[in-house]
């Protein structure tokens, strides 16, 4: 069956309400889409299934206390701390980095993909991970790679909610976002992990601190090997050092050398739509790029472009250059800007 069938069974079923019918349809466009390689059309499909059966468990009349008013109660909370929940299309080719740094990842994957044969063996899988480097040095972005390659749901966790002033909530809260991504085999992503996991000082009274990092090694202990875990920071120095041994995978990504530079100009200039005006430049512009990060090497190229294209008269049906002046102008502010930082 086409796609389209399936879209129209279900249109058909659901309009009959008839449940069963309808349920199994979704099933099956689930498993065509996946079969199709539509990824994170099937993983969305999957989390919209969840969710209605959930909420539909919770429609009607319910006794005070119930379970299920209960897990309508704990979902209206959950979602609080949860800043977006999405599925990734980024894999490997997305991400500029090291061969050692792909070679972990890949590990990591593997590891996932081989579950059952781990579990076999009564092997442990590895699913905490800490990125940590300088600020714009592609963390968030492989935590989305990775997302994208084990094909699973993402929780971008939102520190501001997270993170309470009364005595004992932020900890609550963490072992609820915890408890729903072991509920749906998800990942979960902590940026800025330091905020959550800082040293504990036992000369200073610190209660509250002490509290969140024990809740934290109790929560990354119980974590079912199903569900991951991935922790991004540019202060490692400030992570306790109990936290940073529960970590299977610690990744360094740093800033790039020359060949990665190169290699993330051309990416991103792989459409072909537009040009440099003089590519003999484009060594002495690697070189002026040296000790900028990731983002900010390609935020100068991607305004350099912008400022090109819209300079390029529409008349002219020549594919537009880029200035190469404008773009080591460009590079020279932003390490003005990351000097100062």
């Amino acid at each position: 069956m086409a796609q389209t069938d399936f879209i129209k069974d279900i249109a058909k079923y659901g309009l009959e309400n008839d449940q069963d019918r309808l349920l199994a349809s979704l099933n099956e466009l689930i498993d065509h889409a996946k079969k199709s390689k539509k990824i994170n059309f099937a993983l969305q499909l999957q989390s919209i299934l969840k969710d209605s059966i959930r909420q539909h468990q919770t429609n009607g009349l319910l006794k005070v206390g119930s379970s299920q008013h209960q897990q309508r109660e704990d979902d209206r909370e959950v979602n609080e701390f949860i800043l977006e929940k999405l599925t990734s299309d980024y894999q490997f080719d997305s991400l500029v980095c090291t061969d050692s740094v792909k070679e972990e990842l890949s590990y990591f994957i593997k590891e996932h993909q081989a579950l059952d044969v781990l579990h076999k063996f009564d092997l442990p899988v590895s699913n905490r991970v800490l990125f940590y480097g300088p600020p714009g040095c592609g963390k968030t972005l492989a935590s989305y790679v990775l997302a994208g390659e084990l094909e699973k749901l993402m929780l971008v966790v939102n520190l501001g909610a997270i993170v309470s002033s009364k005595l004992g909530d932020t900890s609550k809260n963490l072992a609820k976002v915890f408890r729903r991504a072991a509920a749906e085999e998800c990942i979960v992503f902590i940026d800025e992990f330091d905020t959550l996991g800082k040293v504990r000082d036992y000369s200073q009274d610190h209660g509250e601190m002490k509290r969140v990092v024990n809740t934290l090694l109790q929560l990354f202990d119980y974590l079912p090997s199903s569900s991951v875990v991935i922790a991004a920071t540019n202060q490692i120095d400030m992570i306790d050092e109990a936290l940073l041994r529960r970590f299977d995978v610690k990744i360094n990504l740093e800033l790039p050398d020359e060949s990665h530079i190169t290699e993330l100009i051309n990416k991103t200039l792989k459409s072909g739509l537009v040009e440099l005006d003089t590519e003999n430049d484009l060594p002495s512009i690697v070189k002026s790029c040296k000790g900028l990060s990731y983002y900010g090497i390609q935020r100068t190229l991607i305004t350099a472009v912008k400022r090109s294209v819209i300079a390029h008269p529409r008349t002219n049906m020549t594919k537009p250059r880029i200035n190469t002046d404008l773009w080591l102008e460009l590079v020279r502010k932003e390490k003005q800007q990351f000097s100062s930082q």
